[in-house]
């Protein structure tokens, strides 16, 4: 193994170079026509062109790729952690053109790799399952006799993959046949296999899973849980290790049944057996990932070891570096998942522009992230995993607390103020977070609806101190400390509604800023516009960190670990091109995505009815309006590629009978 072509990209595909260089090998990165210029591209030793954007005709395209590895000399291949690291097909295809595969053999990948195979593989061994239907037959009828059979509520999942994709949690049988639809489609969409299987659902358990690794000499171990419990859309938002829910034995019987499991495949290589674990602490198996996890930084942390260099040393012909009584665990690590999306609307993907990125000092941070770089709506919304590790839990949550409160992500919503209100949450200082932790939660993901006041008078104060830095602002003429303006400046904040606020310079980078009746003195600090820091003060309270990034008419700024995104609206909000809301006859786009499926105009639609299904970032999200409406006028069209704001068909509201 000398040239290590890595079959995926962004943070991924940094962390598996990093790995590679460090055992002596040279890196062949793949892009597609998105990632041209990408830092994963720039930091190898060769790079090749795949195809346009879209996942299918790039990243997935397993000719593409070898035809890549043909032409730049390589002889081994990491598939990453995505969908070709579990595709038996790649795995042989790479074998059958001389390449070593870093990854299990395709044999263990068909045994373990799909769901319902490999409940039928491990049927009768020591392995618990939930009661559940994982038959050949994929019949609608075929589901709804099993469905009766286990009862409700229970879970669709897709055979295939992971990661939340076609999974439903379904209550009643009216429900089914739309979940059955809609899962498959999602599943199809993303492994190129619709098949479902049914699962007794538990309401509220732990998602815990193991990790195992395996060599070609009939070596395995596990390297103790993670626990992932946090969760939005069935996607891991917060993984820890080890489980503040596992003590000493439960360790070691998951250990033992996630050892047998791999066994009964003879695995080789990483793998992620996952369970659910009740209240009561009995554990179920679910599913087995045969690929390294996103969240595996959080086991390398506690045991000190790179499991990436496992994979390359195992894949070479190597024994495990470690046996299981060599194995060694210290403290405790948290990762956190930050993702382009608005957790103030169901976490919605976003792309975009990332005006300003920052990683925050002190902790393990990957990412292929930088200022300006653009963020793609044909991938995974997530764009970086923050890592701390201490000596105790609780060490660990305050550096990760403040490592995302340090971080700065400007140009696109995130999840980061979310994140934090996550990480302080008493029911997740005290271990004791479920897979419920976020359904239990506001909508609005720990983030106000509205910015607080002194929010809205820090924004009209900055603006201020930066136009009058560039010589003026709109109207306003020069000033000095002798030269004391009151004016207002109408703004808005989040795309929110327009604000005026009323300004009295008492001297320079100092105003009495008046909203709504209350006032706020303001003080700010020279700022430094070269690192987009500076420091304010509010009242005669504390010098704080102010973090701030200007792109066209926005400005964005941070403060107390929220991010804000203000536009001066100069008194011509009137003619400024807004989103409609609810009611005003026209159904957008809320973020970029492909239209799966449309209505027709002439419908005539209750609330809440499903009119547009997009497809964004790997998901599906479905459209529906809050009022009774007649379908005028159908602008978009299923297989079009849509933007943010996009129109997509017009209507009118119907008065109630």
């Amino acid at each position: 193994m000398k040239r290590l072509l890595i079959a995926n990209r962004g943070e991924i595909a940094l962390r598996i170079a990093s790995s590679a260089r460090d055992l002596g090998l040279e890196i062949v990165a793949v892009y597609s026509d998105a990632d041209a210029g990408a830092p994963h591209v720039r930091d190898a030793d060769y790079a090749a062109r795949l195809g346009p954007a879209e996942p299918s005709a790039s990243y997935l395209d397993i000719d593409a790729v070898l035809r890549a590895a043909e032409a730049t000399g390589a002889d081994a291949v990491h598939p990453g952690y995505g969908f070709l690291a579990e595709s038996p097909e790649f795995a042989e295809r790479c074998v059958a053109a001389g390449l070593t595969f870093v990854g299990p053999p395709a044999n263990a990948m068909r045994a373990l790799g799909n769901k319902a195979s490999s409940k039928r593989l491990l049927a009768g061994s020591n392995v618990p399952f939930l009661p559940g239907y994982h038959g050949e037959d994929q019949s609608d009828d075929a589901f709804v006799a099993a469905a009766a059979e286990v009862g409700y509520p229970l879970m669709i999942k897709a055979s295939a993959g992971g990661g939340g994709r076609g999974m439903r949690l379904v209550t009643d049988g009216a429900r089914l046949s739309d979940s059955l639809r809609s899962a498959r489609s999602e599943a199809a969409a993303a492994f190129g296999n619709g098949d479902l299987l049914l699962e007794r659902a538990l309401v509220g358990p732990r998602h815990i899973e193991v990790q195992i690794f395996a060599d070609a000499f009939g070596n395995v171990v596990h390297l103790g849980e993670r626990d992932c419990s946090v969760q939005r859309r069935h996607q891991k938002l917060l993984e820890e290790a080890p489980s503040p829910a596992v003590d000493a034995a439960l360790r070691e019987r998951l250990g033992a049944v996630a050892v047998e499991v791999a066994r009964a495949a003879t695995y080789v290589g990483a793998g992620t057996v996952e369970f659910l674990l009740d209240a009561s602490g009995a554990f179920f198996f679910i599913e087995m990932n045969t690929r390294l996890q996103v969240e595996h930084p959080v086991t390398e942390a506690i045991f000190g070891v790179d499991l990436v260099a496992w994979q390359l040393r195992v894949a070479r012909g190597e024994p495990l570096p470690l046996l299981q009584d060599q194995l060694r665990s210290y403290g405790h690590a948290i990762e956190a998942r930050l993702c382009a999306e608005d957790p103030a609307h169901d976490f919605l993907p976003q792309s975009g522009t990332l005006v300003a990125w920052k990683a925050p000092p002190g902790i393990r941070v990957e990412h292929a992230l930088e200022s300006g770089i653009v963020l793609s709506p044909y991938y995974d919304s997530m764009i970086a995993k923050l890592i701390a590790h201490g000596a105790t839990r609780e060490d660990a949550r305050r550096k990760l607390v403040r490592a995302l409160e340090e971080c700065v992500a400007f140009g696109i919503p995130t999840n980061r103020a979310a994140l934090v209100a996550y990480v302080r949450d008493e029911r997740f200082v005290a271990g004791a977070a479920t897979t419920r932790f976020i359904e239990e939660r506001p909508n609005t993901g720990g983030v106000e609806a509205e910015p607080p006041a002194s929010a809205v008078a820090l924004a009209a104060t900055l603006l201020f101190v930066r136009a009058s830095a560039r010589g003026g602002f709109g109207s306003w003429t020069a000033w000095s400390s002798s030269h004391l303006p009151v004016a207002t400046i109408t703004l808005s904040i989040d795309d929110g509604p327009a604000r005026s606020i009323s300004l009295a310079v008492q001297g320079p980078s100092d105003v009495v800023a008046t909203i709504d009746g209350s006032e706020f003195r303001i003080t700010i600090a020279p700022l430094d516009a070269a690192s987009s820091r500076g420091r304010y003060r509010l009242e005669d309270g504390p010098w704080r960190t102010l973090a701030f990034a200007e792109s066209g008419r926005r400005t964005f700024f941070e403060v107390e670990g929220r991010t804000f995104a203000v536009i001066d609206r100069g008194g011509e909000l009137a003619a400024s091109a807004l989103a409609g809301g609810p009611g005003d006859g026209f159904l957008r786009a809320p973020m970029s995505g492909r239209v799966v499926t449309i209505a027709a105009a002439g419908d005539v639609v209750k609330a809440g009815t499903s009119l547009v299904v997009l497809e964004a970032m790997k998901m599906e999200h479905v459209l529906a309006l809050p009022v009774d409406a007649a379908l005028r006028e159908v602008t978009a069209a299923v297989g079009l590629q849509v933007h943010a704001n996009d129109i997509l068909l017009t209507y009118e509201p119907v008065a109630a009978p």
